[in-house]
């Protein structure tokens, strides 16, 4: 495989990106391709840092507050440093859990930014045309109803960044739902965008069944 092939995985919090980023490298991996992964927000970095106290409202400051440009620029910026000490092109496949496309999403759904426009075209913008980070060449849309994934974000356990309690996105149900109508309404403005359906007359799919929705998914360009 000549040129390394980019897959983010996308979704509101709580629809098991994770778990199938991973079940997704295993399958990669069988078949004998290099699969490298990343994952954004990087909390241990400085400006994933500073977004993850944004996001837990430490400093006096909330994501919620920030205005959505200079909001967007923290997420871009984690992105643009991961990427200046990482070679993804040693791999067949870089996988990476949230990606741009998030950045696009959460940025023009908070309450501040409902009588604005969506700022796509000003995160593609920057991230891929000023800060020349890497395009992706498919965008996989996790989609399930909240009630399922708010379930997921309860299971998170304690994390770095937020302890055990829920940052200020996952918290509030109302950005979750403009998240997700968000999400599938880019997903018919983009070209290199797939959802994938997490559910089926109502109920949640096994995960080895969404698995292979992903696969199936991937297996076009891969």
């Amino acid at each position: 495989m000549s040129e390394t092939k980019i897959i983010a995985f996308e979704g509101i919090d709580g629809t098991g990106k994770s778990v199938q980023m991973e079940r997704l490298k295993e399958r990669l991996t069988r078949r004998g391709l290099s699969v490298g992964t990343l994952s954004f927000p990087d909390y241990g970095s400085f400006f994933g840092g500073c977004v993850g106290r944004f996001l837990m409202k430490k400093d006096g400051v909330s994501a919620s507050d920030v205005d959505q440009r200079s909001m967007a620029l923290w997420f871009a910026m984690d992105r643009w440093a991961a990427f200046q000490d990482f070679d993804y092109r040693r791999f067949d496949v870089l996988l990476i859990n949230r990606y741009v496309l998030s950045n696009a999403v959460y940025q023009s759904i908070r309450d501040r930014d409902l009588n604005g426009p969506d700022i796509l075209d000003f995160v593609t913008e920057l991230e891929f045309e000023q800060l020349k980070i890497p395009r992706p060449h498919l965008n996989l849309i996790l989609d399930m109803d909240l009630s399922d994934a708010r379930q997921n974000v309860s299971k998170k356990g304690y994390r770095d960044y937020a302890g055990d309690e829920k940052d200020e996105y996952e918290k509030q149900d109302a950005i979750q739902l403009r998240a997700r109508a968000k999400y599938l309404a880019f997903g018919e403005r983009l070209d290199n965008v797939r959802v994938i359906p997490c559910m089926e007359q109502g109920a949640l799919l096994p995960i080895d069944a969404i698995a292979q929705r992903v696969y199936d998914a991937v297996a076009e360009i891969v």
